[in-house]
């Protein structure tokens, strides 16, 4: 399964990063690469859980993904 992963910079440090379609399902790292590696097995962590509560998986099927730019 593929799923989109929004990366962006923490407040403070480092960077935060979240899985619009797994509600929830967020996680955090000192770089991208750190960031992208622990959003990666939180994941398949939730994932899994909801595989074995037998809940339904999301999926992004129909999602668009498009940068607007606002000028003001």
């Amino acid at each position: 399964m593929k799923y989109t992963v929004i990366i962006e910079e923490g407040r403070e440090s480092g960077y935060v990063a979240y899985a619009p379609a797994l509600r929830g399902c967020v996680s955090q790292g000192e770089t991208k690469e750190d960031v992208l590696r622990s959003i990666k097995e939180a994941m398949e962590t939730y994932v899994e859980a909801l595989i074995e509560d037998r809940l339904p998986v999301p999926t992004e099927v129909g999602t668009d993904t498009v940068e607007l730019e606002v000028v003001t």
